[in-house]
């Protein structure tokens, strides 16, 4: 298996624990997607991939439903997406992703964080390049050949492709995100996700004390409702 494969799904299997932040994460995603391109599914495609997200991590329809009114809604909050970058302990990068209706709070939370747990944040661009800016889809192609559309799809710029029992998982730079999505809807592909996700260059490991300390940092920022992903280079404990 690929790196950001391999990195994801090591993600994947911690996020399910906390499915109320998923919840909000996708929610606060669907406000900033209706008010940038409407409430209509059918002609916002951002939106149409955000429900389909939601499905996929069983995130209520009420609940869909009132992100999308609360979008609509005359004094609706006006969500900015802001990144913030840093070090924890021991040297390990973060990036954190917020959507923020108060730039002014939100970052003065996020740098209480760094402080309290050891860390310190930085000014724009000092770790994102540890990064790679990754999209990756998960859709459904019944009675393909999975190498012949392996091969198309690398035309588009995908450089992981991954067949599983419940669909395809592709990965590609994120600047093929609009490409990809447009590409999957004119062949009449169901999407199943599609999402943005940053997969670290280089990876740190730590022994049980250091791994603490970085855990103890990331926990706090996730718990910030501002907040809807947290990226670090600590690797992944086999756990």
């Amino acid at each position: 298996m690929g790196r950001a494969f391999e990195y994801r799904k090591a993600r994947k299997m911690k996020r399910w624990g906390h499915m109320a932040r998923v919840f909000t994460k996708i929610g606060k995603e669907i406000e900033i997607a209706v008010k940038a391109g409407g409430s209509d599914p059918s002609a916002n495609t951002r939106l149409r991939i955000l429900i389909q997200n939601a499905k996929a991590e069983n995130m209520p329809k009420e609940n869909v439903e009132r992100a999308i009114k609360r979008a609509t809604e005359k004094d609706a909050a006006d969500y900015k997406e802001v990144i913030y970058e840093g070090y924890g302990p021991n040297g390990i990068a973060v990036l954190v992703e917020t959507a923020t209706d108060n730039t002014n709070r939100t970052v003065a939370n996020i740098r209480m964080y760094f402080n309290k747990c050891g860390g310190a944040l930085g000014n724009s661009g000092s770790v994102g390049f540890m990064f790679e800016h990754k999209c990756v889809f998960k859709f459904k192609a019944e009675g393909v050949d999975p190498e012949e559309l392996e091969l198309e799809m690398i035309d588009l710029g995908v450089d992981e492709f991954y067949v599983e029992e419940d669909g395809i998982n592709v990965y590609a730079p994120y600047e093929s995100f609009g490409a990809i999505q447009k590409w999957l809807d004119d062949q009449g592909y169901e999407i199943v996700s599609g999402e943005s996700v940053r997969i670290p260059t280089d990876t740190k490991e730590l022994d049980a004390s250091g791994r603490e300390a970085v855990e103890k940092l990331v926990e706090k920022l996730e718990e910030d409702d501002d907040v809807v992903n947290v990226y670090h280079t600590m690797a992944e404990s086999e756990e």
